[in-house]
């Protein structure tokens, strides 16, 4: 049986008045990005671990501006990681909100609702939060320990995957890890109050054979498309037991009944969808997936692996995989660490092999049929993608690259080694992390040159910042969420 625990009202820091030092205005973006723009569970979780409540705040708008909500990772479906809201940074950002919480942050918060601020936790646990002060948590359960699985690297394991948010309803939908029995559990929240509205099982239906629920892992970020939440699954760290990548989809206008829609990849064993961007929306209809490397190597039938994805209603639309997919898969060179990005027409993809590449968003191009590829990067996380500059978090330094009218990838500028971290842009400046270091770098998006740098504590290697209004937020692995706001 789910063990609920009682709801506390956790303990926050002392607000802290950053000082505001005066600028002159910094530069924006450059010019020629200007105008781019299965079966429910037998044991249900309750709402018994959720604290009072206020009420939601309204939307902050003005007449000249209009205040776009953070809803999922990287902003938006198709995970571009910018926004154009974003005040304009014209004085020094200072650290004002530092709160703890009861477990690591994996996943991105994000900002629903008109200003709602949500995080999530490796111990099951959700969080409204909002000028230094925790303003509802609900614990959804016992996470799992290290100890029961058959390997990984977090402990515990609980809500890993970035929560997603379905506006017709106005409900936060995250995914819980619980155990006895192992399974992956959808709630809906209301974001106001952090009442549960809903739960359902979104295991990968157990007639799909080549899985062991303890060796899934949801670590990618949830996708809201088409009246659907889509859940993705890949493996643990160490790709141990047996698990194939595979895609949950929930009908939300009857989440607690509706048919579970799924897609496996069509290979033995492993080929995860475990980026933690997860899957991105694709404009026109579909879903587009990056899939790691699968059973086959050397020799055997082509199995998806190894590939982007274009997926429909539980079937495969449109394929890519690299000529050498087989060589990939066996020395585990996939593409499946980043997440596809979506470039007007094109869809730019780098994954472990170090080569990047650009193919047609109409047709993939199947085995070896990329528009474009040239070395780049080794990269890991999710790009962020402002007109056709593409910022790509290499595990040797960002990088920006350019995708030419002939789909042909021209690198701008190469940031620092140490800045590894999955970049967003916003207010004329590039944000990203240093996750070594633990800190957050503000940079020229025009140039990659450093503006300001700001300490943000340990943050695990796929974190991101969340942007709002004249905000970034970002979730730590002490078990806690820093913001740094400007005038």
């Amino acid at each position: 049986m789910l063990t609920d625990f009682p709801g506390r009202q956790l303990s926050v820091t002392r607000r802290i008045s950053g000082l505001m030092l005066p600028l002159a205005l910094l530069a924006t973006l450059v010019a020629g990005l200007a105008g781019h723009g299965a079966a429910q569970a037998a044991v249900r979780p309750t709402a018994a671990g959720t604290t009072a409540a206020r009420p939601m705040a309204a939307t902050t708008a003005t007449a000249a501006r209009v205040v776009a909500d953070w809803p999922t990772y990287h902003g938006n479906g198709t995970r571009s990681g910018y926004a154009p809201s974003l005040k304009t940074v014209t004085t020094v950002p200072s650290q004002v909100w530092s709160i703890p919480l009861d477990g690591a942050v994996y996943g991105s918060p994000v900002i629903v609702a008109g200003g709602v601020k949500i995080v999530a936790t490796e111990n099951n646990s959700v969080y409204r939060v909002a000028g230094n002060t925790v303003i509802w948590r609900n614990h959804l359960g016992a996470p799992v320990p290290r100890s029961s699985l058959p390997c990984g690297n977090i402990d515990p394991t609980g809500i890993t995957g970035t929560p997603a948010y379905d506006a017709a309803t106005r409900t936060l939908i995250v995914v819980a890890f619980l155990a006895n029995p192992f399974r992956h559990v959808a709630v809906g929240l209301d974001p106001a109050t952090g009442k549960q509205r809903w739960f359902r099982n979104v295991d990968v239906p157990s007639t799909v054979g080549g899985i062991t629920a303890q060796a899934m892992q949801q670590r990618g970020a949830l996708l809201v498309s088409a009246r659907r939440v889509y859940v993705p699954y890949g493996g643990l760290a160490g790709d141990c037991s047996t698990y194939r990548g595979s895609v949950v989809g929930l009908d939300l206008d009857k989440p607690s009944s509706a048919r579970l829609w799924h897609f496996t990849v069509p290979t033995s064993r492993e080929a995860g969808i475990w980026t933690p961007p997860g899957p991105s929306e694709n404009p026109g209809g579909g879903l587009l997936v990056a899939v790691g490397n699968g059973a086959t190597a050397g020799t055997g039938n082509y199995d998806f692996s190894d590939s982007v994805l274009k997926l429909s209603f539980e079937r495969i639309a449109d394929s890519f995989s690299p000529q050498g997919w087989r060589a990939d898969n066996a020395s585990d060179l996939d593409l499946g660490s980043q997440g596809p990005a979506i470039v007007g027409n094109w869809v730019f993809i780098a994954g472990k092999s170090g080569t990047g590449y650009v193919l047609n968003r109409a047709h993939l191009g199947g085995i070896g049929g990329e528009v474009s590829s040239a070395p780049l990067c080794r990269s890991f996380g999710g790009t962020a993608v402002v007109g056709n500059v593409i910022y790509v978090p290499c595990d040797d330094g960002l990088r920006a690259v350019r995708i030419e009218s002939n789909g042909k990838m021209t690198v701008l500028w190469h940031a620092a080694g140490s800045i590894k971290g999955s970049p967003v842009v916003g207010g004329g400046q590039l944000w990203a992390l240093d996750t070594g270091a633990g800190v957050l770098h503000m940079m020229n998006p025009a140039t990659g040159a450093d503006r300001r740098t700001f300490a943000v504590g340990s943050v695990n290697r796929f974190a991101t910042p969340a942007l709002y209004d004249n905000a970034i937020f970002i979730g730590t692995m002490s078990g806690g969420i820093k913001a740094f706001n400007w005038s």
